[in-house]
Order: structure tokens, then C-alpha cells, then sequence
């Protein structure tokens, strides 16, 4: 198939677009470059079936070629990185979700958008099920992502109602592993960072708050089923680990794996920090087949060998 992966520099859309290049597809990877990083798709160019167009698609796309299906991972998805422009980030999930809409109808593609665990806010129902329609604050630090992500959730399926297009939604929740950006912000790439750099680890609040990692090729294997899954299964549907860690269970994870031997330091908790996040993945189970088999053991020392390498070339 012709694919286009927005975003597709980007972390998971990096991993995402070497996958569906493994598998026969040709692709044609869109960012912007603003958190994405051509060093992340660096052994796929050059390759017959890849190519890469530098877009932010706040503007129109416009493209020649045939496309059967369109991955939508194209927004910031780092507290640090997505508040730096609230507004741009919002755009990214409104209109540029109404352009590759737009592109989708256009081309008659399925469309895959990339929405977020954050659609839950600070969550009072736990684990998350995907009828939980959430605790969001609307003027928060956070809005400009949680709410935007759900917008876009709501493009899609009123393009649906209103033209019939087939459209996939899923709900990432936190996933690590290579590539990960080294200032991320997010905790899997603070305290890994910082663990081997020899600093002590940053904890914000009491760290009782709990986070579930999925491991990134966890994640694109559910994404590709989802797209492949049949046309009447819309979503949305939850794709996590749903092993709970609180993030002082988490660091201690850390500190073995590299063998620290610091205290750690404790800050003010972020405002709109959720207190608690855990997928409910019965649906992705029931409906997809699916769920993660990458330990976090396993998954955070693939996570540093990586980090390791590009540490020293820095």
C-alpha cells in the first residue's frame, strides 16, 4: 500500500515507518521537524520505498500520488515541547486534523489518528475504559494538547457521519524506547538521562502518582491492527501497558538498571499533572487481539543502550 505518516520523524512515527517499510508498503513520511528529527529516519532514506516531505500540516498538503492509508501522529506530545506554543499545538490538532481529513476524503484513504491518554485528564474512574469521558480542565497548562486531541477525536468521527470515510482511533498512553527525545521531559527520558549522566533523579510531588509504560513496538503493532482491523471498528480503543508503577516504584526501576547510587530529589508537582494513569485495554484484547509483551525490564535496556550511544555523541 501507499501510506502517509505524519509525524513520521518523530519517535513512534519513526518506528511506525520502519515497520510498514519492513512490510512491503511505501511510504511517504510529513513533519515539520519541530520535535521530529531526520536522525530518527536516517536508515530509511534512501530506500526505493521511502520519501520525506519537510510539512507542518496546519497548511494544506497537496500530493499527486495515490495513498490508501494516512497514520495521523503529527502533534507535540511532550508537556515541555507542547506548551512552548500552545496555540501551534492546538492547531496541529484541529486544523491540521481538518486537512489530513480533507486529504484522506480527497484520496478515499483510511485515516489512523494518533490520540492521547490525556483525553482522560486527571482521571477519576481507574483504569481508564474508553466510555469514561474524562476529567479535563479547558483552561489549563494542559488544555492546549488534551483538549485539541479531543477535538480531533471529534473531527473524525463527525467526517465519518458526514461523508462516510473510514477513520481508526487510538488512545496512546505513555510508551518509551529508542529514539525517544533526550529532552523529552516526560519521565521515562528525565530519569533515564539523568541516570546516566550521574545526576540525582527529579521527582515532582510525593511520587505516588502512577504512569503504565508500553514500549514502543507494543504500540506500533497495535496501531497496525487497528488500521487493519475491519472498517466498522472505528475506536476509540486504548493502546498501554496496563502495569502500574507509581513513579517512586519507577525510579527505583532506574537506579537499578544503571546502578545509581543517589538520593533523589523531590519538586512542586506540575499543575494538571493526573494523579494516576492505566489503560483499560479489555477492548484492544477483545477486538484487536492485542497486548503488550515487552517487559519494562527489557524495554527500558534497549531504551539505554540507545540513549548511551547518543549521549556520547553529543
Amino acid at each position: 500500500m501507499n501510506i502517509l505518516v505524519t509525524g513520521g520523524a518523530g519517535f513512534i512515527g519513526s518506528h511506525l515507518s520502519e515497520r510498514l517499510i519492513a512490510e512491503g508498503n511505501t511510504v511517504t513520511c510529513v513533519d515539520n521537524l519541530f520535535t521530529g528529527d531526520r536522525t530518527n529516519i536516517k536508515s530509511l532514506e534512501g530506500h526505493p520505498n521511502f520519501s520525506f516531505i519537510e510539512h507542518d500540516i496546519i497548511y494544506p498538503l497537496y500530493l499527486d500520488d495515490t495513498i490508501d492509508r494516512i497514520y495521523n501522529l503529527a502533534c507535540p506530545a511532550s508537556p515541555i515541547h507542547y506548551q512552548n506554543n500552545p496555540v501551534r499545538t492546538i492547531k496541529a490538532s484541529t486544523i491540521g486534523m481538518i486537512n489530513m481529513l480533507g486529504l484522506a476524503r480527497a484520496k478515499k484513504a483510511r485515516i489512523l489518528q494518533a490520540s492521547t491518554s490525556e483525553v482522560y485528564g486527571d482521571p477519576e474512574v481507574h483504569p481508564q475504559p474508553e466510555s469514561y469521558h474524562g476529567n479535563v480542565s479547558t483552561i489549563g497548562l494542559r488544555a492546549c494538547y488534551d483538549e485539541g486531541k479531543r477535538c480531533s477525536e471529534t473531527l473524525c468521527f463527525d467526517y465519518h457521519r458526514m461523508h462516510g470515510m473510514e477513520i481508526k482511533v487510538v488512545r496512546i498512553f505513555n510508551t518509551y524506547g529508542p529514539r525517544m527525545a533526550v529532552d523529552d521531559g516526560r519521565v521515562v527520558s528525565n530519569f533515564m538521562k539523568q541516570a546516566l549522566t550521574g545526576e540525582a533523579l527529579t521527582i515532582y510531588g510525593d511520587g505516588l502518582q502512577t504512569r503504565s509504560f508500553c514500549y514502543v513496538d507494543d504500540l506500533v503493532e497495535g496501531m497496525i491492527r487497528m488500521m487493519n482491523s475491519e472498517a466498522a471498528f472505528m475506536g476509540p480503543v486504548n493502546l498501554g501497558n496496563p502495569d502500574e508503577y507509581t513513579i517512586l516504584q519507577f525510579a527505583e526501576e532506574i537506579k537499578k538498571l544503571t546502578g545509581l547510587d543517589k538520593d533523589t530529589v523531590f519538586k512542586a508537582l506540575p499543575q494538571d499533572d493526573p494523579k494516576q494513569r492505566r489503560p483499560d485495554i479489555s477492548l484492544a484484547k477483545e477486538r484487536l487481539h492485542w497486548e503488550p509483551t515487552i517487559s519494562l525490564v527489557e524495554g527500558l535496556a534497549t531504551m539505554k543502550e540507545d540513549l548511551e550511544r547518543r549521549l556520547e555523541l553529543t
